[in-house]
């Protein structure tokens, strides 16, 4: 059975950076896609970045382009997201996601994927 945790999240000042990581068991993570999303309060559950399992695209939602990078480590079993240039708005849960294997994967959209993590809190506040 295929989980995923996520670490790594935390208080940071606006400015301010963190890399989250998302490990995955049970299998292999290389046959996997895998995106990460967020939920603020009393907000939908938005995708924020993908990377794709078949040539390693990596695709974000256009609020954080040029600021967060997905990148996967294959041997780590570990896909991480940098954050950089932390605002207050992306305060919100961040969670991790695997799609079906081998599954032909772009932009993040909920009805992809299939697997969760229990999420990481990302608060960004003075």
């Amino acid at each position: 059975q295929v989980q995923l945790v996520e670490s790594g999240g935390g208080l940071v000042q606006p400015g301010g950076s963190l890399r989250l990581s998302c490990t995955l068991s049970g299998s292999t993570l290389d046959i996997y896609p895998i995106a990460w999303f967020r939920q603020a309060p009393g907000k939908e559950r938005e995708g924020v970045a993908s990377i794709s399992v078949r040539d390693g695209n990596t695709y974000y939602t256009e609020s954080v382009k040029g600021r967060f990078s997905i990148s996967r480590d294959n041997v780590k079993n570990t896909v991480y997201l940098q954050m950089n240039s932390l605002d207050p708005d992306d305060t919100a849960v961040y969670y991790c996601a695997a799609a079906a294997p081998r599954a032909r994967t772009g932009l993040p959209r909920l009805q992809d994927y299939s697997t969760w993590g229990q999420g990481t809190q990302v608060t960004v506040s003075p």
